[in-house]
Protein backbone atom coordinates (compact mmCIF):
# COMPACT_ATOMS: atom_id res chain seq x y z
CA UNK A 1 0.00 0.00 0.00
CA UNK A 2 1.16 3.35 -0.86
CA UNK A 3 1.51 5.90 1.71
CA UNK A 4 1.53 9.45 -0.66
CA UNK A 5 2.72 12.54 1.07
CA UNK A 6 0.11 15.78 0.08
CA UNK A 7 1.09 19.24 -1.21
CA UNK A 8 -1.49 21.48 -1.37
CA UNK A 9 -0.31 24.56 -3.32
CA UNK A 10 -1.71 27.90 -2.39
CA UNK A 11 -0.10 31.05 -3.76
CA UNK A 12 2.69 29.22 -4.33
CA UNK A 13 2.95 28.22 -0.94
CA UNK A 14 2.47 24.43 0.91
CA UNK A 15 -1.01 24.88 2.79
CA UNK A 16 -3.09 23.03 4.55
CA UNK A 17 -7.18 23.22 4.74
CA UNK A 18 -9.65 22.56 6.66
CA UNK A 19 -12.90 20.59 5.09
CA UNK A 20 -11.47 22.35 1.44
CA UNK A 21 -12.04 25.98 2.69
CA UNK A 22 -9.64 28.32 1.23
CA UNK A 23 -9.92 30.90 4.31
CA UNK A 24 -9.38 28.02 6.65
CA UNK A 25 -5.98 27.72 5.56
CA UNK A 26 -2.48 26.91 7.47
CA UNK A 27 1.03 27.67 5.72
CA UNK A 28 3.77 25.00 6.57
CA UNK A 29 6.04 26.08 3.96
CA UNK A 30 6.70 28.69 1.33
CA UNK A 31 8.56 26.65 -0.52
CA UNK A 32 7.13 23.45 -1.87
CA UNK A 33 10.09 22.08 -3.44
CA UNK A 34 11.75 21.50 -0.19
CA UNK A 35 8.66 20.41 1.36
CA UNK A 36 8.73 17.56 -1.36
CA UNK A 37 12.53 17.01 -0.84
CA UNK A 38 11.44 16.24 2.94
CA UNK A 39 8.33 13.32 1.93
CA UNK A 40 11.53 12.03 -0.63
CA UNK A 41 14.23 11.90 1.46
CA UNK A 42 11.13 10.19 4.54
CA UNK A 43 10.58 7.53 1.95
CA UNK A 44 7.83 8.75 -0.32
CA UNK A 45 7.50 6.84 -3.32
CA UNK A 46 4.66 8.81 -5.05
CA UNK A 47 3.99 12.36 -4.10
CA UNK A 48 0.45 13.95 -4.48
CA UNK A 49 0.08 17.61 -5.67
CA UNK A 50 -3.04 20.17 -5.70
CA UNK A 51 -2.95 23.80 -7.39
CA UNK A 52 -5.72 25.26 -4.35
CA UNK A 53 -5.85 28.36 -6.97
CA UNK A 54 -6.43 26.41 -10.03
CA UNK A 55 -9.44 24.27 -8.59
CA UNK A 56 -11.26 27.17 -7.60
CA UNK A 57 -10.44 29.39 -11.10
CA UNK A 58 -10.48 26.56 -13.25
CA UNK A 59 -7.10 26.94 -14.89
CA UNK A 60 -3.79 25.59 -13.56
CA UNK A 61 -1.88 28.45 -11.31
CA UNK A 62 0.79 26.99 -9.48
CA UNK A 63 1.79 24.47 -12.93
CA UNK A 64 5.31 26.60 -12.13
CA UNK A 65 5.81 24.99 -8.89
CA UNK A 66 4.43 21.69 -9.97
CA UNK A 67 7.08 21.13 -13.14
CA UNK A 68 10.09 22.34 -10.66
CA UNK A 69 9.26 19.52 -8.25
CA UNK A 70 8.62 17.04 -11.01
CA UNK A 71 12.12 18.46 -12.54
CA UNK A 72 14.02 18.15 -9.21
CA UNK A 73 13.10 14.07 -8.69
CA UNK A 74 12.53 12.96 -12.67
CA UNK A 75 11.83 9.57 -11.39
CA UNK A 76 9.45 9.73 -8.87
CA UNK A 77 5.57 9.62 -9.66
CA UNK A 78 3.71 12.65 -9.37
CA UNK A 79 -0.09 13.03 -9.28
CA UNK A 80 -1.47 16.20 -9.35
CA UNK A 81 -5.25 17.37 -9.75
CA UNK A 82 -6.77 21.24 -9.30
CA UNK A 83 -8.05 23.23 -12.58
CA UNK A 84 -7.57 20.29 -15.07
CA UNK A 85 -10.68 21.35 -17.39
CA UNK A 86 -9.40 20.24 -21.05
CA UNK A 87 -6.74 18.21 -23.12
CA UNK A 88 -4.17 20.80 -23.42
CA UNK A 89 -3.31 21.17 -19.60
CA UNK A 90 -2.97 17.32 -19.50
CA UNK A 91 -0.53 17.15 -22.13
CA UNK A 92 1.27 20.25 -20.53
CA UNK A 93 1.81 18.25 -17.16
CA UNK A 94 2.61 15.14 -18.49
CA UNK A 95 4.73 16.78 -20.62
CA UNK A 96 6.39 18.56 -17.60
CA UNK A 97 6.98 14.87 -16.05
CA UNK A 98 3.50 14.29 -14.20
CA UNK A 99 2.80 10.82 -14.13
CA UNK A 100 -0.99 11.09 -13.04
CA UNK A 101 -3.73 13.99 -13.43
CA UNK A 102 -6.27 14.10 -11.75
CA UNK A 103 -9.50 14.98 -12.98
CA UNK A 104 -12.42 16.49 -10.45
CA UNK A 105 -15.03 18.91 -11.42
CA UNK A 106 -14.57 17.96 -14.90
CA UNK A 107 -15.33 14.83 -14.48
CA UNK A 108 -18.90 15.46 -13.14
CA UNK A 109 -19.78 18.50 -14.91
CA UNK A 110 -18.63 17.21 -18.72
CA UNK A 111 -19.44 13.47 -18.67
CA UNK A 112 -17.62 13.07 -21.92
CA UNK A 113 -14.36 14.28 -21.26
CA UNK A 114 -13.31 11.55 -18.85
CA UNK A 115 -13.63 9.30 -21.43
CA UNK A 116 -12.37 11.10 -24.28
CA UNK A 117 -9.04 11.61 -22.38
CA UNK A 118 -8.73 7.97 -21.24
CA UNK A 119 -8.92 7.26 -24.66
CA UNK A 120 -6.38 10.24 -25.53
CA UNK A 121 -3.91 9.39 -22.87
CA UNK A 122 -4.51 5.83 -21.59
CA UNK A 123 -2.84 5.21 -18.11
CA UNK A 124 -2.24 8.95 -16.76
CA UNK A 125 -5.94 9.59 -15.88
CA UNK A 126 -6.99 9.51 -12.22
CA UNK A 127 -10.29 10.45 -10.95
CA UNK A 128 -10.92 12.33 -7.82
CA UNK A 129 -14.51 12.03 -6.32
CA UNK A 130 -14.68 14.01 -3.06
CA UNK A 131 -17.89 13.23 -1.33
CA UNK A 132 -20.53 14.14 1.76
CA UNK A 133 -22.65 12.13 2.80
CA UNK A 134 -22.19 10.25 -0.49
CA UNK A 135 -22.53 13.05 -2.91
CA UNK A 136 -19.74 14.58 -4.87
CA UNK A 137 -18.14 17.83 -4.45
CA UNK A 138 -17.18 20.27 -7.11
CA UNK A 139 -15.57 23.80 -7.82
CA UNK A 140 -13.12 22.99 -5.32
CA UNK A 141 -15.55 21.57 -2.67
CA UNK A 142 -17.42 24.80 -3.02
CA UNK A 143 -20.76 23.24 -4.03
CA UNK A 144 -22.45 19.66 -3.68
CA UNK A 145 -23.57 17.82 -6.61
CA UNK A 146 -26.46 15.33 -6.57
CA UNK A 147 -24.14 12.41 -8.23
CA UNK A 148 -24.00 9.79 -5.91
CA UNK A 149 -20.40 8.80 -5.48
CA UNK A 150 -20.28 4.94 -6.08
CA UNK A 151 -22.56 5.12 -9.24
CA UNK A 152 -19.84 7.97 -10.76
CA UNK A 153 -17.51 5.65 -9.56
CA UNK A 154 -18.56 2.66 -11.61
CA UNK A 155 -19.19 4.95 -14.78
CA UNK A 156 -15.48 6.41 -14.59
CA UNK A 157 -14.46 2.60 -14.09
CA UNK A 158 -16.00 2.01 -18.12
CA UNK A 159 -14.57 4.84 -19.15
CA UNK A 160 -10.88 3.45 -18.70
CA UNK A 161 -10.09 5.64 -15.47
CA UNK A 162 -6.68 4.42 -13.59
CA UNK A 163 -7.88 4.74 -10.49
CA UNK A 164 -10.13 6.70 -8.02
CA UNK A 165 -9.25 8.90 -5.00
CA UNK A 166 -11.91 9.25 -2.63
CA UNK A 167 -12.05 11.73 0.03
CA UNK A 168 -14.94 12.39 2.74
CA UNK A 169 -14.16 16.27 3.08
CA UNK A 170 -16.49 16.10 6.20
CA UNK A 171 -13.03 14.95 7.77
CA UNK A 172 -10.26 16.32 5.45
CA UNK A 173 -8.11 18.70 7.40
CA UNK A 174 -10.04 18.33 10.73
CA UNK A 175 -7.97 15.38 12.35
CA UNK A 176 -11.01 13.07 12.98
CA UNK A 177 -9.98 9.80 11.37
CA UNK A 178 -10.41 8.18 7.77
CA UNK A 179 -13.76 7.15 7.15
CA UNK A 180 -12.68 3.22 6.19
CA UNK A 181 -16.34 2.28 5.71
CA UNK A 182 -17.05 4.76 2.86
CA UNK A 183 -13.94 3.86 1.47
CA UNK A 184 -14.30 -0.08 1.66
CA UNK A 185 -18.36 0.70 -0.17
CA UNK A 186 -16.81 2.47 -2.34
CA UNK A 187 -14.06 0.09 -3.18
CA UNK A 188 -15.82 -3.11 -3.43
CA UNK A 189 -18.46 -1.74 -5.36
CA UNK A 190 -15.21 -0.95 -8.48
CA UNK A 191 -12.47 -2.97 -9.85
CA UNK A 192 -10.01 -0.64 -10.44
CA UNK A 193 -7.99 0.63 -7.02
CA UNK A 194 -9.14 2.94 -4.80
CA UNK A 195 -6.77 5.60 -2.98
CA UNK A 196 -7.87 6.85 0.20
CA UNK A 197 -7.76 10.44 1.15
CA UNK A 198 -9.38 12.99 4.13
CA UNK A 199 -9.18 12.46 8.14
CA UNK A 200 -6.04 9.92 8.13
CA UNK A 201 -4.88 11.15 11.23
CA UNK A 202 -2.59 8.40 12.86
CA UNK A 203 -0.43 5.21 12.83
CA UNK A 204 -3.72 3.45 13.59
CA UNK A 205 -5.52 4.96 10.67
CA UNK A 206 -2.81 3.52 8.58
CA UNK A 207 -2.77 0.50 10.15
CA UNK A 208 -6.88 -0.27 9.99
CA UNK A 209 -6.52 0.46 5.54
CA UNK A 210 -3.53 -1.66 5.71
CA UNK A 211 -6.09 -4.23 6.82
CA UNK A 212 -8.98 -3.77 3.88
CA UNK A 213 -5.89 -3.12 1.31
CA UNK A 214 -7.09 -6.25 0.01
CA UNK A 215 -10.78 -4.81 -0.57
CA UNK A 216 -8.80 -2.86 -3.65
CA UNK A 217 -7.37 0.01 -1.48
CA UNK A 218 -4.24 0.87 -2.83
CA UNK A 219 -2.81 3.88 -0.98
CA UNK A 220 -3.58 6.55 1.12
CA UNK A 221 -3.01 10.54 1.05
CA UNK A 222 -2.05 11.95 3.99
CA UNK A 223 -2.20 15.80 5.04
CA UNK A 224 -2.51 17.35 8.12
CA UNK A 225 -1.34 14.65 10.38
CA UNK A 226 2.51 14.35 8.70
CA UNK A 227 2.73 18.25 9.12
CA UNK A 228 1.62 18.62 12.62
CA UNK A 229 3.96 15.91 13.50
CA UNK A 230 0.47 13.21 14.81
CA UNK A 231 1.90 10.42 12.26
CA UNK A 232 6.13 10.47 11.86
CA UNK A 233 6.01 9.64 7.91
CA UNK A 234 8.94 7.92 8.02
CA UNK A 235 8.43 5.31 10.72
CA UNK A 236 5.35 4.85 8.90
CA UNK A 237 6.52 3.92 5.56
CA UNK A 238 9.07 2.01 7.11
CA UNK A 239 6.22 0.28 8.64
CA UNK A 240 4.17 -0.61 5.44
CA UNK A 241 7.70 -2.05 4.33
CA UNK A 242 7.50 -4.44 7.03
CA UNK A 243 4.76 -5.61 6.32
CA UNK A 244 5.22 -6.58 3.13
CA UNK A 245 3.15 -4.22 1.23
CA UNK A 246 5.37 -1.35 -0.11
Amino acid sequence: MLLIPAIDIKDGKCVRLRQGRMDDDTVFSDDPLAMAARWVEAGARRLHLVDLNGALEGRPVNAEVVARITAEFPDLPVQVGGGIRDDETIERYLAAGVSYVIIGTSAVNQPHFVADVCTEFPGHIIVGLDARDGKVAIDGWSKLSHHDVIDLARHFEQDGVEAIIYTDISRDGMMKGVNIEATVALARAVSIPVIASGGITNQGDIEALYKVKEEGIVGAVIGRAIYEGAIDFAAAQRWVDQQGGA
